[in-house]
């Protein structure tokens, strides 16, 4: 049974039930997603080789004091860093190093700032130097595997629906959707309900109501959909050690359909990629 409630009445933790947000709300997340958008358009010039994932992590904490917000991931279940940065066979919580980025990598870019209360939540891939062309169409699979999730938010279809139109996409160019982990609810909380699959069927999962809020997140993988963490408890890398991206926006439900709060305001959503035409 699925339980909605108020946010302004609901308890600030994670009881199960899915929050329905008001205008005031959706005004804070998009403050708090603007700037995370901001923090990722600046990383642009910034990812290239020889950079270490140690100074792109210390660039995230630095913005984010410089502009009044906290990176949620530090001292978050022990987590450490201010960001996530995932390169190549990483699937996500790669934790930064001082290992500096060669030529040809794929790093994304995971980035949560929280401000006056509110969770800002995007990531985006980022090519180092040139790329190869397996890698780079990896990358237009995953981002056309998020817009397309995205396209099927609206109210009355289920969360099922967003998975679907992800999977079905992913395979149909021989991809493979990761299934160890999801998008989630997010707001006041850093990981709500519901989780947010990428992977399923367009009749199944709750329904979704305007003034949800969550992240879609899709991980695709050019091989095949396993995954293992790695003995730090954080960095899930890919079995087959093949190449796998993700980008993720966060997402409020709207009575016409959704509100995407982390769009790139100098329109990077896709850095490295060529430009979207229109």
């Amino acid at each position: 049974m699925v339980t909605y409630i108020e946010a302004a009445t609901a308890p600030l933790k994670n009881t199960g039930a899915i929050r329905l947000y008001g205008p005031e709300d959706f005004a804070g997340m998009r403050k708090a997603c603007q700037l995370t958008a901001r923090c990722l358009d600046e990383l642009v010039p910034m990812v290239k080789p020889g950079v270490t994932t140690d100074a792109i992590d210390r660039f995230v904490f630095e913005f984010g004091m410089d502009n009044g917000a906290l990176p949620a991931t530090l001292n978050y279940r022990g987590y450490t860093r201010s960001v996530c940065t995932s390169i190549n066979h990483v699937v996500c919580h790669g934790i930064p190093n001082d290992k500096p980025l060669r030529e040809g990598d794929i790093v994304n870019i995971d980035v949560t700032y929280v401000l006056d209360g509110w969770h800002g939540d995007s990531s985006r891939m980022y090519p180092v130097g040139e790329i190869k062309r397996a890698a780079e169409r990896l990358l237009e699979v995953t981002y056309e595997c998020l817009m397309r999730g995205i396209a099927a938010v609206r109210p009355g279809a289920r969360t099922g629906a967003i998975g679907e139109a992800i999977q079905t996409y992913a395979e149909a160019e021989r991809c493979s959707v990761v299934r160890d982990f999801c998008g989630h609810g997010v707001g006041r909380l850093f990981h709500d309900s519901p989780n947010i699959l990428h992977y399923g069927r367009a009749n199944e999962g709750p329904e979704l109501k305007e003034g949800m809020i969550f992240t879609i997140e899709p991980m695709i993988n050019l091989g095949r959909p396993h995954v293992k963490v790695l003995s730090d408890g954080w960095t899930a890398v890919t079995r087959d050690r093949s190449l796998t991206a993700q980008y993720e926006h966060a997402v409020g439900v709207t009575a016409a359909g959704c509100e995407i709060f982390t769009l790139s305001p100098g329109g990077f959503d896709r850095p490295g990629l060529p430009p979207l035409k229109g």
